[in-house]
This record gives structure tokens, sequence and C-alpha cells, in this order.
């Protein structure tokens, strides 16, 4: 598992009225150590004027420095690096990428030849510097349309090797590699007009779908297990509802076109404001990484406005892109630990459960259904969390007000999916009203610690709706500790999850009317379409973890986990990039709903977290994973 964590200081560079030559935008930006400093190399943009006959924005290449011990990036010196010079790149210079090689830097980069821009007039260039300060040579690489052009840094079977991507401008494109016995050959025209004849043969193909399309971001990064290449993958690529997301491939270190591992999801997506609105929107751009250590920073462009940058772990990215399986719980062999019973309510489907533990005894209250579709409670009791011996002969909690008994004869109808907390002396119970006509609403119920040990059924509370009236509102759980003096609601209403605070747990008395929104979906990840509250939060001393669901562009039931403030859960604290599980056992994929994993409620023994789920809305299982670890990568 993984987490991304955006810079602080984003954006690191941003335009300057006062600069005409990066008065417009400044992003695309590559980084290189040079005298213990990042040396950052980027593409900048002018506001439109009269150039050689034309009316453009003229792109070049600038330059910066920053001191890591220098946080405060307001303070950074700018200069102009790279400008047109040759009539290859008369229009224009773009989007720089660097490899070091010995002392000397070489900063591929697009060249744009003519005016209007077309796929006959933009290609691939190098220039080479020692010290970002001059530019001792620059030449043309490609005599065909390519984009995005880098350079290993090491060879491989000893030759040098470059990645680009070809046909960028008249696709369909292709990621192509090439090889060289000297550097100098990368500018034989001959060479490439060769190799140009059959590019499919040395070209690999990153796009799930025909209608997206990938470019290169960094350069390559060679790792124990392979070269490590982030790239830009964008969806829908030739409609308007593009979505850019970054991800990476790992490449075998003798062979590079050969694809060992990949993630099955962008990992960064535009969220922040900066990525949304700019000169063009909604766009993410990787374009080089560094490692320290562990520490992997991608740098990307921002709505093609900014330079922004973002930190993960490498151990736990390539770890993630290599895992057996797509999940990083680990399902226990006696899954699927509850199934129906002969009992008539109960005899469809058992799923969904929330969970309690008290000293060595785990108890499941979970979601059943019978012939008739009524949503009601059955309880199931075990020792060791596993195998549960003790079942109830009827349901421990059944629909009783207007707004959960059945108004469509055959419908779907009862007390859904409820999350169980203990405050003080008393169990409180949130769950999902439903009468099969109006909209799902949140309903709350209590039933004091001595009943609920009583077996005292008749004495749960009368419910109470909580959410704001006709307004779809579900998966909801109170904190079970105060927060500033007040209760903290979770709950999701449509597709995002908002909280709400309340002054005490009567809740005749108010609604839950606030919604100060938590999190939402992330559009183009394995949680794009919809999120909502798994169980209740676990506290620990680094926040509160709390596990929700997603759904992804496939309609798959999806698990992640986040980790919220401790003293303000409002406030995010990390977020899992993947999904820490997602159906993969028959029993998860197929059933009433098909291709569910979704959990109500979760205890920790020993230190592991035992996550209790409904497989498929019809079954259920146990999965575990180390609430240690699960911290430490939320919290990095």
């Amino acid at each position: 598992m993984f987490t991304v964590k955006r810079n602080p200081n984003n954006p690191l560079v941003q335009s300057d009225n006062n600069t005409p030559w990066r008065a417009l935008a400044t992003f695309n930006a590559s980084p290189a150590y040079c005298d213990d400093k990042l040396q950052l190399v980027y593409r900048a943009m002018a506001d439109e004027t009269y150039y050689h006959g034309h009316r453009l924005e003229l792109s070049v290449i600038g330059h910066t420095s920053l001191d890591p011990s220098e946080p405060d990036v307001s303070q950074l010196k700018h200069q102009v690096l790279i400008e047109p010079e040759e009539d290859w790149e008369e229009f224009g210079v773009e989007d720089p990428r660097i490899t070091k090689i010995d002392d000397t830097y070489y900063i591929f980069y697009t060249a744009l030849g003519g005016f209007p821009y077309s796929a006959d007039n933009i290609k691939c260039a190098v220039a080479t510097t020692k010290d970002f300060k001059t530019i001792d040579s620059r030449k043309l690489v490609t005599p065909f349309n390519a984009k995005a052009m880098t350079l290993f840094p090491e060879k491989v079977n000893g030759k040098w090797t470059v990645i680009l991507t070809v046909n960028s401008d008249q696709p369909p494109s292709y990621l192509a590699f090439a090889q060289f016995d000297r550097l100098e050959d990368m500018y034989d025209q001959d060479f490439w007009l060769q190799w140009y004849l059959d590019v499919q043969s040395h070209s690999i193909d990153l796009r799930r779908k025909d209608s997206d399309h990938c470019e290169i971001g960094a350069a390559p990064i060679l790792t124990d297990d392979g070269w490590l290449l982030i790239y830009s993958h964008i969806q829908h690529y030739f409609s308007d509802r593009k979505l850019f997301g970054i991800e990476a491939v790992l490449l075998d270190r003798d062979d590079p076109s050969t694809i060992k591992a990949r993630t099955r999801y962008p990992f960064i997506v535009p969220e922040e404001s900066y990525e949304q609105y700019g000169q063009l929107g909604d766009i993410v751009f990787p374009s080089g990484a560094t490692v320290k250590g562990d520490d992997l920073t991608v740098y990307y462009g921002a709505s093609d406005t900014t330079v922004c940058s973002a930190e993960l772990s490498l151990s736990a990215l390539l770890q993630s892109m290599q895992m057996e399986g797509k999940s990083y719980v680990k399902r226990l062999s006696q899954n699927p630990i509850l199934k129906p019973t002969d009992n008539n309510w109960e005899n469809k489907y058992v799923f969904n459960p929330t969970a309690l533990q008290f000293d060595d005894e785990t108890h499941l209250l979970y979601r059943a259904m019978g012939e008739d579709n009524t949503s009601v409670m059955g309880l199931a009791v075990s020792t060791d969390g596993i195998n549960f011996t003790e079942r109830s002969d009827e349901p421990i909690y059944v629909p009783r007000e207007p707004f959960e008994l059945k108004k469509k004869k055959g419908g779907i109808s009862g007390a859904e999916d409820a999350r169980a907390v203990v405050i003080g002396d008393n169990i409180h119970l949130t769950y999902t009203g439903y009468n099969g006509i109006d909209v799902p609403a949140v309903a709350h119920s209590s039933i004091s610690l001595n009943d609920y040990h009583s077996r005292n059924w008749h004495n749960w509370s009368k419910p109470v709706l909580i959410s704001p009236e006709k307004i779809d509102d579900k998966d909801a759980t109170i904190l079970p500790e105060k927060i500033n003096g007040k209760y903290l609601v979770l709950h999701r209403i449509d597709h995002h999850i908002c909280a709400d605070y309340a002054p005490d747990l009567d809740f005749k008395k108010h609604q839950l009317n606030r919604c100060i929104q938590v999190m939402g979906p992330r559009r183009g990840m394995w949680d794009s379409q919809k999120i909502g509250i798994n169980g209740p939060p676990i506290q620990t001393d680094d926040g509160w973890v709390l596990f929700y669901h997603g759904i992804s562009d496939e309609f798959q039931y999806l698990m992640g986990a986040v980790l919220l403030d401790r003293d303000d859960p409002t406030q995010i604290i990390g977020r899992t990039a993947m999904p820490l599980m997602e159906p993969e056992l028959k029993w998860e994929k197929e059933g009433w709903i098909n291709n569910v994993v979704f959990s109500c409620g979760q205890v920790v023994k020993d230190g592991e977290v035992y996550i209790y789920y409904g497989g498929a809305d019809t079954v259920i299982g146990v999965a575990t994973i180390s609430l240690d670890e699960l911290v430490d990568e939320l919290a990095r």
C-alpha cells in the first residue's frame, strides 16, 4: 500500500507578470542535482504577442535551483536556459527532460519548427550543459513527429537507450525505444528514418483502451526490480472528457520493451485547485522524478500552468505493482465465515456486518434478507474472530417505523448496513432506513449494554431519522469520542463523505444539516464514481483510521483507507492511492450484486485489524491487515 503526499509548498514555480518570458505559465519541470542543489528546468510561456510574423504564446525553457535548506520558493531566481535559435525550433521549445551522463546533462525537449503548429513541425531535440548556466550544444534528433524523448541514465546491454513518444500529434502514437552504440549516433537522421519504417516493432502499448493516450513522463529510474518509468495516461483522449492521470510501469532491466508490472490505476489525478484550474484545467502531467533513499518525488505540470511535486515511497510503489493478487489485506482460509441459513428471515443473503469487541468475544451485527426482501439484523459471536459458534435464531433488530417499513409489495425495504459504536453504557446504532419508495435516510437507535448482553432486543430505543429530509443519505457512523465537546457524525450524501457535529446523542432534537465535506471521489482513480464510509473509525495516536469503499469506473466496490486528524477528523492526513481490497474470489464477484467487497465494521486484535465484509451482497468474509503498517504509511 502507499499514499501520495503533495508538496505543501505547491505550486513550486509560478508565472510572473513582471517577467515577460514567463508571464503566462511555468510548468512541466524536469529535475536534476548539481552542486548539491536541485536544478529545475521547465517550460515557460509568454503572453500572446507578435513574433516572426504570427501572434502566438512563445515557449522557452527556464531554469531555477532549489536549496533543500530553504523551503521558501517565492525567493527563487529564474533565468532563460534554452530559447529558439535554430530554424527547427524557431517557434518555441517545450517540456524538457534531463538525464545526466558522466559530467554532462542531456536536456531533451520538444522543438517547434513551424506555425501553425502541426505534426510535421513538432520534433525532438536535445541540448547539453554541465552547469545549467551555459548551453554547450543543441541538435535536432528526430526527423519525424515526436515528443517527450528521454535517455536512460545507464547503458542497457551495452547500448545507450532512449524512449520517446512517436506520432504524438497524429495518433495512434507509440512509446518506442531506440538504441545506439555511441551517444553521437542519436543525431543520425538516416538511422531515424530507417528506424521509423518499423516503429511498431520498437514500441510498447500502455493504453488500456483504444480511446486512451500515453506519453513519456520522467526519465527512467533504475531499481533493483527493473526500470521504473513514470508516464502520463490519458483516458478518453479523443473526447472532451479527457482524464489525465499519472501512472508507473516497471520494465525489464535488460530488455525495457518487456513489461514486468504496472499500476492498475492512476496514483495522481487532478484534485487540488491548482490542478483543476489554469490554462487547461484538470491536468496533471509528469515530467520528472528523483529518488533519495526510499523517497520518490514526482514533478508534474498542473493545469499547464504551474510546477508541482508529490512524494511517495518507492519500495511501496514497487511492491504494489508486483504483488500477487489485487489486495493488500490477507483473506482468511475459513472464508466465507457466514452464509444464509434456513431461517426465513436470512435464507437469501447475509452481508455487510458491523462489529463489536467485548473482551475475548467478537460480535457481528449483520444485515440479513429473506424471501420478502426485508433487511433485518442478526447476531453472530466468536471467541477467535473467525469461527462464529453462536448465532441468533431470530433477528435482533427489525424495522418498525414508516421510513423503513415496506411500502411496495415485493420491494426492498428495512434496516440496512448498520454501524455500531459503544459510547458510555450504550451501544449506538446508525443505519440506512428504507421503505422502498422514499430516498434512503440515516436512522439512529440505541440499547444499553446490560440489555444488549441480556439479549433484551425489545429494548432498542425508538429509531429516529437524523439525516436531512428528502436527501439521499447513507453510511453513517458516530465517533465514539467527543471532538471539542461535541459528537461527530460521518455520513455520505450523494457521492461524498461529509461530517456534522451534534451537541448530544438525542437526535430527536436535531438533524444533520451542515454537511462539512471531508472527501469525495477521485475522478479517474479506483474510487472515481462514489465513495462511502465502511466501519466506524479506529482511534490511534496518529489519528483516526477510516476504512471506506469506492466504486470504480467498472462499477466494482473496492476498499481503501484514510487517516483523519485526531483533533479535527474533517481533515485528511493520508489516503491510500490504491485500493486495499477488491473483488477477486468467486463469492466476491458473483452474488446478488456482483463485484462487491463492502464492510461496515472491524475490530483490532493483537495489532491486526479484522475487517468483516459482505461478498457480492450475499455472504460474509473476513480479512486482516496490520494496523501499525497501515498507520505508518498513511501518516508518512
